[in-house]
């Protein structure tokens, strides 16, 4: 099968089964929402969300996080992954937004990526999310499920190269969909040590399962 048509099978399948689909992240704001996917770094998307609603009862704002200091942000954060450290990109992000952007979150990758905390990965998820931009963020779930179905090469060995594939081969409109997909797919069917194959509707064009189970 061509990829053309792996990539239109996967887009025909969770457009029927995934026609409205969002972040599992919880927040009010693109603010919030930032702050939530920098905790969410290494962490998951459920711990994030028991931690954020007294942190956001706070700090709701980038006004008040960034009067905050780190160690007061550490008390909110301190069951997540890398505490001390997201503490301090919270603080200083904040800080920044008040400094360069005038409070308000950038839409752009050049800027989000200056704030303390944010990579590309961050930044392409509040393109996504906050502006519907064809940004597509590659987390680890992404990175296993792209290969696995075989949307993209072997030499795709980076977060980067995969995203540049995948972005190819998505058409604008669905990207920021098509994040989603594949990242909830590898959540919680395609998932790391134990894919559910018995449950995927994706069998059909999926290179893992052609070479490791037929």
């Amino acid at each position: 099968m061509k990829k053309k048509e792996v990539y239109d099978f996967l887009i025909n399948y969770f457009e029927r089964e995934m026609p409205e689909v969002e972040t599992e992240l919880h927040y009010e704001s693109p603010f919030q929402l930032l702050v939530a996917v920098i905790l969410s770094a290494q962490c998951t998307d459920k711990r994030v969300n028991l931690v954020t609603p007294p942190l956001f009862a706070t700090f709701p704002t980038a006004e008040l996080m960034a009067q905050a200091t780190p160690d007061a942000i550490y008390e909110y954060i301190r069951s997540v992954s890398y505490p001390n450290a997201k503490a301090r990109h919270l603080v200083g992000m904040a800080q920044m937004l008040l400094q360069d952007f005038g409070g308000e979150v950038p839409d752009n990758l050049d800027d989000l990526v200056r704030l303390p905390g944010v990579g590309r990965k961050t930044a392409n998820v509040m393109q996504a999310v906050v502006w519907n931009k064809a940004a597509f963020a590659v987390d680890t779930h992404i990175f296993r499920v792209a290969h696995r179905l075989g949307l993209v090469g072997d030499k795709a060995t980076t977060p980067y190269a995969v995203e540049m594939e995948l972005t190819r081969h998505f058409p604008d409109e669905t990207i920021p969909r098509a994040h989603h997909w594949l990242l909830l797919h590898g959540r919680y069917v395609c998932q790391a040590r134990r894919p559910h194959c018995d449950q995927c509707g994706l069998k059909e064009v999926c290179k893992h399962w052609r070479s490791n189970v037929l």
